[in-house]
């Protein structure tokens, strides 16, 4: 059982550092309110990947993860939605934008949680994440998201019909 949770907990490592990056790619197209359709459709996949394999980990009791886990679905519902299902069309491109952008926040919270357990470094400076290193840095990024959430909400606009999406991937 060791085996295969270590490489159950590779897997979605893999898969959460995945949307993280192409999370970043998403963001930085609604910064410059450019679609990069394929790489959203693999950011919105993996992220979604990420919070249901974060459930298929042994538990006993209801965590702050499994919290996490539910919320990212919920927006990664309501992304989905706003963006294949209404097409960007009036209050869905502010919707997608927001649970987008939120959904990439809490994996990247997550990151930062990990990094602290799991680096040596980190762990020396704040063991219990109750201090400065782990509460400055955590606040830091979410200064850092809000105000680029906020960035991203009034640059990004949908594109007319039939024009030219960004090809990056």
């Amino acid at each position: 059982m060791g085996d295969y949770m270590a490489l159950y907990t590779d897997l979605h490592t893999a898969i959460a550092l995945a949307g993280i990056f192409s999370g970043f790619i998403v963001l930085y197209g609604l910064l410059n309110a450019t679609r990069f359709d394929k790489w959203t459709a693999f950011f919105l996949g993996t992220t979604l990947l990420t919070s249901l394999t974060g459930f298929g980990f042994p538990f006993t009791g209801l965590l702050p993860s499994h919290i996490f886990g539910v919320l990212s679905l919920v927006l990664l519902a309501l992304a989905i939605y706003a963006r294949y299902l209404r097409h960007l069309a009036g209050k869905w491109r502010l919707v997608y934008v927001i649970t987008a952008v939120f959904a990439l926040y809490l994996n990247t919270f997550v990151a930062v949680v990990q990094s602290f357990l799991k680096i040596p470094a980190l762990r020396a400076m704040a063991p219990t994440q109750t201090e400065a290193p782990f509460v400055i840095s955590q606040a830091l990024l979410l200064l850092i998201f809000v105000v680029v959430g906020f960035a991203a909400s009034a640059r990004f606009r949908i594109q007319p019909s039939g024009s030219r999406t960004a090809p990056l991937l």
